[in-house]
C-alpha cells in the first residue's frame, strides 16, 4: 500500500486533535446522521434485505476462495474483447505501468473517475512527478484536490467541509486549475454545482485519456462496472480515446447474475438510493470511431497486500467490502474523529481493519488502527456483505500485541514479539499461570481483598490514559471461593 499517509501520528494523537475542531465535528455529525437516516429508510423498503445481505456475503466468499480461477477467466474475457490486462504486485509497479501507458499516448493530462484504488497507490502524485496532470472530476474529489486536502470519507471525500468553505476554495483555486469560478459565487448548492460543471466541462471535452477504478468486474464477460451519482464518470468513460482502469483483484464477481445482488445493496447502503443515477458498464473497446467508449482499453489489476490478506482466515473477510461507507456513518468514533485521523484513504471501521492488513502493522499509525473502535458492533449490523468488523479488530489487536505480520516457518505461522507491549504480555503470562494453579489464584485473591483499601482508583504509567475516564472496579471484601465455602459449608474437592 502506498506510504502517502504513513508517518502520521498514531490514531489516539490524531483523533485528540480532531475532536477539538468544533467545525469539523459539526460537519461530520450533520452529514453522517443525515446519510444514516436515509439509508435506514431505503433498506427498510426491502423485505428480503437480510437474504440479499447473506447472498452478497456468500458470493464474495465463494469468489475469494476461487480468486485465481476467476482472475484468469477475467483476463481471457477482457483480452478477447480487445482490452489489455496488466498485473501489478504493489503500488510502485502499478504507478509505473499507468505512467508508461499515459506517456505512450503522448498526452500530458488525464481526467479521473473517483477511485479508491488510485488513491491507495498514490497515483496522482506519481503522475505529477512524471509531468502528467491528473484532474479529479467527482465533485467531492474536486473539492479535495482544489483545497490541497486529503479525502476523509469513502463516499463523500469532502464530508469535513461545509458550503462556505467550499465556496472559498472554488473562488480561490479554480482559476489556477482551469476555468475560474464565476464572480459573486455564493454557497448555495446549485451555484456551487454549476461552477464545478463549467470548470470540468472543458476538461471532459479536451481529454484524450481517462483513468478509472471499478466497483465490480464480471469474470464471465470481462465487463467493468462503475456506479455514480453525478454523470462525471460517464463522461470520463465514454469521451477519451484511451481508458486505463486500475482495480483491486478482489473487485471481481463471477457472473452477471451475481452482479444483480450488489446493484440492489450498494446504492441503498451508500447513497440511500434504490438505484444509482448512473450505472456504466463497458466490455473491451469500441469498434468504430463514432461509437461511444474508448478505442484503447487497459486494465491494471493490483494486489498491493491483498494476497497476504487473503491468507488470513479471519482477516480476509475485509476483502468482501464493496466500499459503501455505511460503517463510517454509524461509527461513534468516526463521527467524532473524522477520516484524516485514520492516516489512510480507507477511514472508519473498514479502514481500521483493511489498512493494517494491506500495509502491515509496523508503523505507529497502522499498529494503532485496530484500537480505533469501541467494538459496539454497529458497523457489522449495517454492512451489506456482513463483514464482522469487531471480530477482525480483536484479531488484529492480537497481531499487534504479538508482533504484527506473521511469518511462515515450514507449516507454522510465527509472530515475532512486538515492541512496546512487554508489560501487557508479561501480565497475560502471569494471569495464564495463575489460572492453571488454583492455590496461587486463591492466595492472590485473598491478598487483594485484604489490601483493598490501599488500591489506587486509577492506573499508573501507560494505563493512566485508560483510567482517566474510568474508575478501577473495586475488589470485593471476600473472594467468591471463600464466600462459597463459608455459606455452603463445603470444601471444593480437588481445588
Amino acid at each position: 500500500m502506498s506510504g502517502t499517509f504513513v508517518g502520521m501520528p498514531a490514531f489516539p494523537v490524531a483523533a485528540h486533535e480532531a475532536v477539538g475542531n468544533t467545525t469539523l465535528r459539526a460537519n461530520l455529525r450533520h452529514a453522517t446522521h443525515t446519510i444514516r437516516d436515509k439509508r435506514a429508510k431505503a433498506v427498510a423498503e426491502l423485505d428480503d434485505w437480510a437474504l440479499l445481505r447473506e447472498a452478497g456475503k456468500q458470493i464474495k466468499d465463494h469468489t475469494l476462495r476461487h480468486l485465481d480461477t476467476y482472475l484468469v477467466q477475467l483476463e481471457e474475457a477482457v483480452t478477447a474483447a480487445g482490452g489489455v490486462v496488466h498485473w501489478a504486485t504493489d503500488a510502485d509497479e502499478a504507478n509505473r505501468i499507468v505512467t508508461r501507458l499515459v506517456k505512450e499516448t503522448g498526452e500530458s493530462e488525464v481526467v479521473k473517475v473517483k477511485s479508491m484504488a488510485t488513491q491507495e497507490i498514490g497515483l496522482n502524485e506519481a503522475l505529477e512527478a512524471a509531468g502528467i496532470a491528473a484532474y479529479e472530476t467527482d465533485l467531492a474529489e474536486l473539492i479535495v484536490q482544489l483545497g490541497h486536502d486529503r479525502p476523509s470519507h469513502i463516499l463523500v471525500p469532502a464530508i469535513h467541509r461545509n458550503r462556505g468553505e467550499i465556496r472559498d476554495i472554488f473562488a480561490k483555486e479554480m482559476g489556477a486549475w482551469g476555468r475560474p469560478a464565476p464572480e459573486g459565487l455564493t454557497d448555495t448548492p446549485a451555484e456551487l454545482a454549476e461552477a464545478a460543471r463549467l470548470h470540468l466541462r472543458e476538461k471532459f471535452l479536451r481529454a484524450k485519456v481517462g483513468i478509472s477504478g471499478a466497483n465490480f468486474m464480471v469474470a464471465e464477460t470481462g465487463t467493468l462496472v462503475v456506479v455514480e451519482s453525478e454523470g462525471n464518470g460517464r463522461m470520463c468513460l465514454t469521451l477519451p480515446e484511451t481508458l486505463i482502469s486500475v482495480v483491486g483483484i478482489e473487485k471481481i464477481v463471477p457472473t452477471w447474475r451475481d452482479l444483480e445482488v450488489f446493484l440492489q445493496t450498494l446504492p441503498r447502503s451508500s447513497t440511500a438510493e434504490r438505484m444509482n443515477p448512473y450505472t456504466s458498464m463497458w466490455t473491451g473497446t469500441s469498434d468504430t470511431e463514432t461509437a461511444d467508449g474508448p478505442r484503447v482499453f487497459h486494465l491494471v489489476l493490483i494486489d498491493n497486500g491483498r494476497t497476504d490478506t487473503l491468507a488470513d482466515e479471519v482477516g480476509r473477510q475485509a476483502l468482501r467490502c464493496i466500499r459503501c461507507s455505511a460503517c463510517l456513518n454509524v461509527c461513534p468514533v468516526y463521527e467524532r474523529a473524522g477520516g484524516h485521523a485514520y492516516g489512510s484513504v480507507y477511514p472508519g471501521p473498514i479502514g481500521a481493519i483493511l489498512s493494517p492488513q494491506l500495509r502491515g502493522t509496523a508503523s505507529e499509525i497502522d499498529a494503532s488502527l485496530p484500537y480505533a473502535s469501541s467494538l459496539c458492533g454497529a458497523c457489522y449490523e449495517v454492512c451489506p456483505v456482513a463483514i464482522d468488523i469487531p471480530e477482525v479488530l480483536v484479531h488484529l489487536r492480537e497481531r499487534v500485541v504479538q508482533g504484527g505480520p506473521a511469518t511462515r516457518q515450514g507449516n507454522r505461522v510465527v509472530l515475532k514479539p512486538a515492541k512496546g507491549h512487554a508489560a501487557e504480555r508479561a501480565a497475560m503470562r502471569a494471569a495464564g499461570w495463575a489460572f492453571v494453579h488454583p492455590g496461587a489464584l486463591r492466595a492472590g485473591q485473598r491478598v487483594a481483598s485484604r489490601t483493598r483499601r490501599f488500591h489506587p482508583r486509577t492506573l499508573p504509567g501507560p494505563g493512566r490514559a485508560w483510567s482517566a475516564t474510568r474508575d478501577l472496579p473495586q475488589v470485593p471484601a471476600e473472594p467468591f471461593r471463600d464466600w462459597w465455602q463459608r455459606t455452603h459449608g463445603k470444601k471444593e474437592s480437588g481445588k
